[in-house]
């Protein structure tokens, strides 16, 4: 597995618990911009792989600090993402972070992954989908030779939460979507209506790995309880819902989930519904059905999946 990643709390703990999966090999991890920068997200990716120190480390790919769309969302854009992940993403602890000797840009380490085990790699997107664009143009045949693509964002039914039409992931980067989304290749969709089911509570902490007995504790006792607390002063909920988890465990647990094939385009346009997902719900469709896309969850599923998987990290 490859992991495409601008990590928030909720992206930290998906990687986290990815990579303590006896059952997954995740060979990278690369960076993207998107609720952070594309600096942040490099850092703090190997940050939290610093942080658990796991025996097989993947292989991290940075963000390009090329300009990109999410260089043009304005502060407020921004301002949900950065009030419930703290400035840098990873709440307000602050964390040394060794400098990456050889930098490997994220769009190139994953064309050189996937050419060399064609077939053989599932591709799971966390964030805005810049870095499988920039893929797909260094390499045309790079969707054709992923094993399995599984995107998280956008929503079918229940509007967005950048905007009211839009979901963070595709409004970010609504043109990189439309070219990876509406492409031929096989690739399952994570909506909003279904990733904000599964949510964290507070009392779900007393099921972590102890602070003082690994480092996988102590990392997520020190992370989590931002996340709770932004959760409760800003949006006024007690718990914080796991999008990018939701995403990691369709792959991991597929029988905990239902999807069906839809039709889908993204509006990259629209003053009002720029990185909308439009789909032809029409009792006639006229659009070709394109895209799986994830309908049911089995919440107590998937927090049973969380849970047993950190057993691994005591």
């Amino acid at each position: 597995m490859i992991i495409d990643v601008d990590p928030g709390i909720g992206d930290a703990l998906a990687v986290v618990l990815a990579i303590l999966d006896p059952e997954l090999d995740v060979v990278a991890l690369t960076a993207t911009a998107g609720c952070v920068t594309a600096q942040d997200a490099t850092r703090n990716l190997q940050g939290i792989v610093e942080q658990i120190d796991p025996r097989k480390w993947p292989r991290i790919g940075a963000a390009s600090t090329v300009a990109s769309p999410r260089d043009l969302l304005t502060s407020e854009d921004l301002q949900e993402t950065t009030r419930l992940n703290g400035p840098s993403g990873l709440g307000d602890w602050e964390f040394p972070v060794a400098e990456l000797h050889h930098r490997h840009e994220s769009a190139k380490l994953m064309t050189d992954l996937v050419r060399t085990e064609p077939n053989g790699i599932t591709l799971l997107a966390l964030g805005p989908l810049t870095n499988i664009a920039a893929a797909c143009e260094r390499a045309p045949e790079f969707l054709e030779q992923v094993g399995r693509l599984v995107c998280l964002g956008g929503s079918v039914a229940v509007g967005g939460d950048v905007t009211p039409a839009a979901e963070f992931n595709m409004y970010a980067d609504p043109e990189a979507a439309r070219a990876v989304l509406l492409s031929p290749a096989t690739k399952t969709l994570v909506p909003l209506d279904v990733s904000r089911r599964v949510v964290l509570t507070f009392e779900h902490l007393n099921r972590f790995p102890a602070a003082d007995r690994s480092r996988v504790g102590d990392f997520l006792h020190r992370l989590i309880p931002y996340a709770f607390r932004a959760h409760h002063q800003y949006l006024g909920v007690e718990g914080f819902p796991l999008h990018e988890v939701v995403a990691l465990a369709s792959i991991t647990r597929p029988s905990l989930f239902r999807s069906e094939m839809m039709a889908l385009n993204i509006e990259t346009e629209g003053e009002l519904t720029r990185g909308m997902t439009v789909f032809d719900r029409r009792r006639i469709p006229q659009w070709q059905r394109n895209i799986e896309v994830i309908t049911d969850v089995d919440v107590q599923g998937v927090l049973d999946y969380v849970f047993e998987t950190l057993r691994h990290g005591e």
